[in-house]
């Protein structure tokens, strides 16, 4: 019976702890591999959104850690894109477009090959790229972005505005719904 007396609070408090702590992942941007995002082209064309970072790198955490998780961005990005996240160093071979990437020794470190070709040989990071439906690469932003800026980014380029105006244009017009 004490048993029984013990088990019944521990199994409330388990119950209600799940129901209070959510994942960090749950609720927030869908990220796919390159892999998955290339699939799912296949099925419904979206465009793409590649965040291209390195686990060594502090803005990249601060974009993950703000711009990331704000509910604003979230939204957009799941409902208009396609959004991968990339370790531009990662050792794995990379498959995209039909082509592979492999892992390049530079000095003490390296990078992946991929990460090289969608950044034209500048290695910064943070670094956002956008491909459009066909998987051709339509922007590259390169640094950190606060959630104001990317919804700037994101609406360019979800509008096909990039098509028929420039950027510093753009940014001078658009008014979002994010305020930093």
């Amino acid at each position: 019976m004490k048993k029984v007396l013990f088990a019944v609070p521990v199994l409330i408090a388990i119950v209600a702890l799940s129901f209070i702590h959510k994942p960090a992942e749950e609720g927030g941007i869908k990220w796919m591999t390159l892999k998955e995002a290339e699939e799912a082209q296949k099925k419904q064309p979206r465009k793409i959104v590649v965040d291209v970072y390195t686990e060594w790198c502090g803005w990249c955490k601060r974009m993950d850690a703000t711009t990331f998780k704000h509910p604003e961005i979230v939204k957009y990005v799941n409902e208009n894109f396609y959004a991968v996240r990339f370790d531009a160093e990662t050792k794995e071979t990379i498959r995209f477009n039909g082509k592979d990437y492999k892992y390049a020794t530079q000095n003490n470190r390296g990078y992946n090959e991929w990460a090289a070709v969608m950044l034209n040989g500048n290695l910064g990071y943070p670094t956002t790229v956008y491909f459009d439906e066909q998987l051709d690469e339509i922007l590259l932003a390169p640094g950190y972005q606060d959630p104001q800026t990317f919804e700037t980014y994101l609406n360019f380029i979800a509008s096909n505005s990039y098509k028929t105006i420039k950027w510093e244009e753009y940014q001078v017009k658009f008014r979002g719904k994010v305020s930093n």
